[in-house]
């Protein structure tokens, strides 16, 4: 028998859960970071594509709550509640936060990348998930796929191939 496997796929500023057999996908990643929430047992995993550390940076009326470390991470939390993932069976695997361009300035606001890791590591130890493991910094772009089944994280990076954490 032959099973289907879908790829969901998580854009700039978003997030979105799937379960085994299906995989969940983000590409883009500069210095955004991308999370992974999963449980091995129950074999769901949700994806969260960050792209700034607070929303007390937010400029917009309506906050895009997937847009930042501090909104993000709580939300895909609770989704993953939503469907019954028991919250201490959470792990985490993160991938991104490079330092896409170079500055003259040692301005803290231009480490977007650094910050973004940061703030992502600060929000799950806040939560109290443990990060089981990680591909940051650099900078260099990525896509990163993760299979619940296996909990598995593929990284893609350019110009230095494909690794798996």
């Amino acid at each position: 028998m032959n099973e289907t496997i879908s790829i969901v796929k998580v854009g700039i500023a978003d997030f979105n859960i799937v379960q085994a057999p299906n995989t969940i996908r983000t590409s883009g990643l500069g210095s955004c970071v991308g999370v992974v929430l999963f449980d091995s047992n129950s074999k769901f995993a949700g994806m969260a594509h960050v792209m700034l550390p607070t929303s007390t940076m937010a400029k917009e009326t309506k906050t895009n709550i997937a847009k930042y470390a501090d909104t993000a991470i709580p939300a895909l939390i609770q989704v993953l509640l939503d469907k019954g993932v028991k919250k201490y069976a959470m792990k985490a695997k993160i991938a991104g936060g490079a330092q896409m361009f170079q500055f003259s300035s040692s301005s803290d606001m231009m480490r977007i990348g650094p910050r973004n890791v940061e703030a992502v590591k600060e929000q799950l130890k806040k939560v109290r998930i443990p990060l089981i493991s990680e591909d940051c910094g650099g900078n260099s772009g990525r896509t990163i796929e993760f299979h619940p089944r296996t909990g598995v994280l593929e990284i893609r990076t350019v110009n230095k191939g494909v690794s798996h954490i």
